[in-house]
């Protein structure tokens, strides 16, 4: 590289910093503005999150518990609508909304209503409910399931119990969803399917509870096919 060609080549480095430089002082204000609105919306959070959200999530928490008392004892009406000044899961995902406890309220006023036989509010709310729990995901995605086999929605209901069994990947739960997925393959006229399920269970969980009874049900589905 020649003499000139180095001077040419420095002199676009010294040109490129300075315009550089430039735009810093040109845009000066404008960069610190950002900068401090991003520190200010940080900040917002954080106190959104201690001083909003934590308190609320304290106290859905604190109310949450009798409804709560009222679905494991089978309750349905109380655990939905509450009693005695206590709120029921309703009231808690209305007043609560973007708490973790609210989120949970979904899972229990969805199997509330699958219990009482209103299998719209159960999917309805189900599926807004969000766990990072795998084995309680996959019984809100069965418990779903359910609710769309009651309404003889056997596509829907085929869909979430290959949820159901996918998310729950162990030997307790898995075979439970696959055998209900077999039942559906057979409301749905498709017992070849069906028995290739239930043979699933039979090679892949052999311990399982539903293994010890399963090969009535393959005889059956492939006396069918």
């Amino acid at each position: 590289m020649s003499a000139t060609e180095v001077k040419t080549k420095t002199e676009a480095q010294k040109s490129s910093v300075v315009k550089s430089g430039s735009f810093v002082q040109e845009n000066q204000k404008s960069l610190l503005f950002i900068a401090a609105a991003i520190v200010v919306m940080i900040v917002i959070y954080i106190a959104y999150l201690k001083l909003y959200l934590g308190p609320r999530e304290s106290t859905a928490a604190n109310q949450m518990h009798v409804a709560q008392d009222f679905w494991a004892n089978k309750e349905w009406d109380k655990a939905i609508n509450g009693d005695a000044g206590y709120p029921g899961f309703k009231k808690i995902i209305s007043e609560y909304s973007n708490t973790k406890t609210a989120n949970l309220a979904y899972f229990y006023l969805g199997t509330a209503y699958l219990n009482k036989g209103e299998y719209r509010q159960a999917i309805e709310n189900l599926t807004n409910f969000r766990s990072d729990d795998n084995m309680v995901a996959a019984e809100a995605l069965g418990a779903t399931g359910d609710a769309y086999v009651e309404l003889k929605d056997y596509d829907k209901a085929e869909t979430y119990f290959k949820k159901a069994a996918d998310k729950a990947s162990n030997k307790f739960l898995t075979p439970f969803y696959l055998k209900k997925l077999g039942l559906v393959y057979e409301a749905k006229k498709d017992n070849k399917t069906a028995a290739e399920t239930y043979k699933k269970i039979k090679t892949d969980y052999p311990e399982s509870p539903e293994a010890q009874s399963i090969d009535a049900y393959i005889a059956r589905a492939e006396a069918r096919s």
